[in-house]
């Protein structure tokens, strides 16, 4: 191994069958320089109290820098119990050195089979692993961060533990506290261990207890099922009553729902015959308005013919007045002819011609007619009609 990894001359193991502490010293420190080009070591060895400061320093760094456990006592005596303590360090240096050697192998021939085929498809399987590294690397970036924050705080607290010297009866006791803490937590868990026995126990005769109440329970319940109430045969009774109540109700309830569509549909009906019937009953006061006044017309134009006597001597004749207007809505026949005496008399005879006047014949007998059609359907819409409270055919 020690020439693998470039050391300058050759080492048996007939060197280290006496005690050869300048060869142990030497080797030593060929390997930190290895390890760590930068440490800094003691180099003086000549006498006991420095070879001791050595082997400490020596001791000391490669349990804080590599994590290697080495024994003072056996470097120190520097015979074939030291060669153990080398090959520790010297294992490290080696294993090293031929993972790399293997890594630099590898790379080469992967570029050059890169160099000859390049097949994507090769490097699929290995996405994930990729993208989960890529990650971490992310997270591990984060971190480093975080921590060189914390450089300037730490590195004067590191640098003061770096340089104080270890001493031998401090790690004793303090590796006898840690003995001590240990053996403490270790009876603390034997004694949990205990309990958890007791608490096994105690819950096993728990669930013992609660599986015999289950099964009295059970039982129970199946005398309780066997048995039947007293008012069982009265409650079946009264649930089948409840059941034909139930339909009755819902029959009944049905066709008084029917029932009352029926009412507001005869409600609506005779709503509007009896809006029917007043606008009937509008149209004959209003027709009868008319025909009083045509006829009070009529008598009044009798009024309006005046004897007038002619200057000359002649027989008088008779000037016409110029006739009033009719009232609004009643509509003047244009072809209404008067007929009447035009001799000459006293004014009593002339009166006595009034009764003469005829009015034209054929539109007294329409209106006649019109009179009694209206009737007639006037007589038909009182069948089945409520007349309303208040209204009378007395109106008109």
């Amino acid at each position: 191994m020690m020439r693998a990894l470039g050391y300058p001359r050759l080492i048996s193991l007939e060197n280290f069958r006496y005690p050869n502490f300048t060869l142990v010293a030497e080797i030593l420190q060929w390997l930190v320089k290895r390890y760590d080009p930068n440490a800094e070591l003691p180099d003086d060895v000549d006498t006991e109290q420095d070879r001791v400061i050595f082997i400490k320093s020596i001791v000391q760094f490669m349990a804080v820098k590599a994590y290697i456990k080495l024994n003072a006592k056996k470097l120190y005596m520097s015979d074939g119990y030291a060669v153990k303590e080398l090959l520790k360090i010297t294992s490290l240096l080696y294993e090293a050195m031929k993972t790399k050697t293997e890594n630099d192998l590898e790379s080469i021939d992967e570029d050059s089979h890169m160099h000859h085929s390049f097949d994507i498809s090769s490097k699929s399987n290995d996405l994930k692993v990729t993208r989960h590294l890529a990650s971490e690397i992310t997270v591990k970036g984060a971190t480093l961060y975080d921590l060189l924050l914390k450089e300037m705080d730490l590195r004067d607290k590191r640098s003061v533990v770096l340089s104080k010297q270890l001493d031998i009866t401090e790690i004793e006791q303090g590796i006898k506290n840690a003995t001590k803490s240990l053996e403490e937590e270790i009876e603390k868990t034997n004694t949990m261990i205990e309990n958890i026995a007791a608490d096994e126990a105690n819950l096993e005769a728990k669930i013992e207890k609660r599986k015999m109440d289950l099964e009295r329970n059970q039982k129970r319940l199946q005398t309780l099922k066997s048995v039947r109430p007293a008012f069982m045969d009265e409650y079946e009774r009264l649930e089948l009553e409840l059941e034909d109540l139930y339909k009755t109700y819902v029959m009944k309830f049905t066709w008084l729902a029917y029932l009352e569509q029926q009412l507001e549909e005869l409600e609506r009906l005779e709503q509007e015959l009896v809006l029917q019937r007043e606008e009937v009953t509008k149209r004959m006061v209003e027709k009868l308005r008319q025909d009083d006044l045509l006829r009070s017309e009529e008598s009044g134009n009798l009024d309006n013919f005046l004897v007038v006597n002619d200057p000359s001597g002649n027989t008088p004749r008779e000037k016409p007045k110029r006739p009033q207007p009719a009232p609004s809505g009643v509509r003047r026949d244009p072809h209404r002819r008067v007929y009447g005496s035009m001799s000459g008399g006293d004014k009593d005879d002339d009166l006595d011609t009034d009764s003469d006047l005829d009015l034209d014949g054929e539109d007294d007998d329409a209106s006649d007619v019109s009179d009694d059609q209206d009737l007639e359907n006037l007589s038909d819409l009182k069948v089945g009609i409520v007349v309303p409270h208040g209204d009378s055919d007395n109106d008109f």
